[in-house]
């Protein structure tokens, strides 16, 4: 990844409502990245759909709010806004019921969007983006026609995991993030096996990708990076649900690299910053630096709760 604070970070995917237990929150992968780049002192331009509907509207106000650019939000005239069914377990962790075809999935490629991907230092994209033709297709087109530093965000959710779809993106990615679960996953798609930095270094070495990021839940993450491993154990917290905990680590991992932070320090707030957003309600909860760095050093913020 590119040193120094990146002009532009083009957010590409999905964007829609989380239905969970609590109500109804703001939500997809993409905004939540979008929107905690933002909390992070980045520039992220956000790329998606909505439909032209009361739920679009109010996704579109909400984006408006949080000081996002919304020109790059397109507006489908027959599909709707996207709602996922939010279920969680007893241990907080989130399952989702993703329906289609849904706005996001019909991004369409223009000449502003081909502009503002050629001038991005930075795209940021998942698989689940990719799940059908329109949108996959507008992504694959400005990948390679974009000099920026591509992050692919893995997301393994049947069935929306072809491996043919997964491995194009893979191979055109220079930074993937994917969590334990995916990791091993995709190894065993080439019959591979090993411990975790085995599979590690197979992984970025078969995809031809310069950094990696495994993230682990409640347990932490490692980062591949510059040909070294950085590993963190994560952090205790009391987790409320666990819905954009790992859209907020990537984002404050992405915002710690790009400003030259030290892998071992952008690694660790990144996972203070995913612990602090699983222990509240929904993507997206407001957060100051105080409150992460207190999570990362309890001592320093004794009214911490």
């Amino acid at each position: 990844m590119k040193k120094g604070k990146i002009s532009n970070i083009l957010c590409f995917g999905e964007v829609l409502w989380d239905m969970l237990p609590s109500g109804a929150k703001p939500g997809g992968a993409t905004l939540n990245v979008a929107i905690h780049l933002k909390k992070q002192g980045q520039n992220p331009i956000l790329v998606s759909r909505i439909g032209n509907d009361k739920d679009g509207k109010s996704l579109k106000n909400y984006l408006i709010k949080s000081g996002l650019d919304t020109q790059f939000v397109q507006m489908d005239e027959k599909l709707n806004t996207s709602k996922v069914l939010v279920h969680l377990d007893e241990q907080k962790n989130a399952t989702y019921e993703i329906c289609e075809p849904v706005a996001w999935d019909n991004i369409q490629l223009n000449k502003e969007i081909e502009e503002v991907a050629s001038n991005s230092g930075l795209i940021i994209y998942g698989s689940l983006a990719s799940r059908n033709q329109t949108s996959r297709e507008t992504l694959f087109s400005l990948l390679k026609s974009s000099k920026a530093t591509r992050l692919l965000d893995v997301n393994l959710r049947p069935p929306y995991d072809k491996p043919e779809v997964v491995e194009k993106l893979l191979f055109m990615s220079d930074f993937i993030k994917l969590n334990d679960d995916e990791l091993y996953a995709i190894a065993s798609w080439k019959n591979k096996s090993g411990n975790e930095t085995e599979l590690i270094q197979w992984f970025a070495e078969y995809f031809k990708c310069s950094s990696v990021c495994v993230t682990r839940g409640a347990n932490g993450a490692v980062l591949f990076i510059n040909k070294k491993i950085y590993d963190h154990p994560g952090f205790i917290i009391n987790a409320v649900d666990t819905v954009g905990a790992g859209d907020s680590f990537l984002a404050s991992l992405v915002a710690g690299l790009s400003n030259n932070a030290d892998p071992v320090k952008a690694l660790e707030f990144a996972c203070a910053t995913g612990a602090f957003v699983a222990s509240q309600k929904g993507a997206v909860p407001e957060y100051s630096e105080k409150e992460i760095n207190g999570i990362i050093n309890p001592s320093s913020y004794l009214n911490y709760s």
